[in-house]
């Protein structure tokens, strides 16, 4: 394919080349990623083109969005990162572990809403740092959290016909094939590759869990069980962008090695008041833009890419622009936990905003269409036959079935 320069004669030809043979192999040469995620006025157009073009060979015209409810097991942690307003100390008052009627209470109100999806998400074994908290798991017969996760992700799907997603950090293959038979799929953001942001003053100084090695070898265990899985990249947290890129060339490699990588996430740093990087710079609407469009050339038309649209709110539809074809979970009943002061947009907005740019939004599960399809290899029996009962022969929910 060519790739037109609409914009200027003044981008390098030797560009244009790398961002035609990404369109036409699905591949894109990781020189010139490295100069595509500084895309200047030039060649940033070309950039957007090539991007969604290779999004029109995965997904058409079509956004994709899951109707879910978020369920934050626990608020506790091992790990301290600078960014976090979600993890509390257990001495906090808003230190919380949700009971299984808490947890049903939710899961019932996000069914009569008609959501699909269960998120849990969850700290990072806390039960190793916190005494106390392995105390209360005792007391309910779990040495793990892991265990009590599995139980209540077993309780959601037999109760309510939820599908649960389990996000509960870095996993062993122990752990993965526990939840495999309880969840439709898997998550744990990569977040970075830099080792640099474990260092004094860094973003993920004192969280044994955010060692770039750990956090792909579970998203290597997960492709060796066949779980359908979701990871990315948080932008804006001290890395470098050639750090950046590095970061999606190993989800890349890890996706080429199992196949199993259904969605990728580029998620953009928000200050809060209340967090150490509270003064820190946030990503711009154009460092989205560039970061998606290469996330996507790297990843070609394999995976989802996906980004958060309550975290850009005034501009998130841009993000059409540059390849994204998912908007992530979106929750009609429950708040992002993760960023309490972010509202999600309600649905008929986000469908509207979809719509004005030319795409079409349709609801899917927390399984995506291409994993359903190979149910048999990437779901366990049970959740196949409920994952069955949800979707049109495409894999998305029924169009007669969705609610705005």
């Amino acid at each position: 394919m060519r790739v037109q320069n609409r914009s200027s004669p003044a981008v390098d030809p030797g560009l244009l080349r790398a961002l035609a043979d990404a369109v036409d192999t699905g591949r894109l040469d990781p020189a010139a990623a490295r100069r595509l995620i500084r895309a200047d006025a030039a060649s940033l157009p070309p950039l957007l083109e090539a991007a969604s073009t290779v999004r029109e060979q995965r997904s058409g015209w079509t956004v994709t969005y899951s109707r879910k409810v978020f369920l934050p097991l626990t608020n506790l942690c091992r790990d301290q990162c600078a960014y976090c307003t979600f993890v509390r100390r257990p001495s906090d008052p808003r230190a919380h572990t949700m009971t299984p009627d808490e947890v049903l209470a939710v899961a019932e109100a996000g069914r009569a809403a008609g959501c699909k999806e269960a998120l849990f998400s969850l700290g990072d074994k806390p039960e190793l740092r916190y005494p106390s908290y392995r105390r209360w798991l005792a007391e309910r017969g779990y040495a793990r959290t892991i265990e009590y996760l599995h139980d209540l992700c077993a309780l959601v799907l037999e109760r309510t016909g939820l599908l649960p997603h389990a996000n509960p950090g870095v996993m062993d293959e122990e752990d993965i094939a526990l939840l495999r038979p309880v969840t439709a799929s898997m998550g744990l953001m990569l977040e970075s590759t830099s080792e640099r942001l474990l260092e004094r003053g860094g973003a993920h100084r004192g969280c044994p869990d955010k060692v770039p090695a750990v956090r792909l070898a579970t998203i290597a265990a997960a492709g060796r069980l066949r779980v359908p899985f979701t990871t990315g990249i948080l932008i804006g947290i001290g890395e470098t962008l050639d750090e950046r890129v590095d970061a999606l060339y190993a989800i890349r490699d890890l996706h080429d090695r199992y196949g199993h990588i259904q969605e990728v996430i580029v998620q953009n740093f928000r200050r809060k008041p209340d967090i150490r990087m509270r003064d820190w710079p946030e990503p711009t609407v154009l460092d989205m833009l560039r970061t998606i469009a290469v996330a996507r050339l790297i990843l070609g038309p394999t995976t989802a890419v996906q980004a958060p649209p309550n975290l850009m709110p005034e501009a998130y539809d841009a993000y059409l622009l540059a390849g994204l074809d998912d908007w992530g979970g979106v929750s009609p009943v429950t708040r992002d936990h993760i960023n309490p002061e972010r509202a999600w947009p309600h649905l008929r907005e986000l469908k509207d905003r979809t719509e004005r740019m030319g795409f079409r939004l349709r609801e899917r599960l927390a399984v995506y269409p291409a994993y359903v399809s190979r149910g048999q290899d990437y779901l366990d029996p049970a959740i196949f036959a409920r994952v069955a009962t949800l979707v049109d022969p495409g894999g998305l929910v029924p169009q007669e079935r969705e609610q705005w």
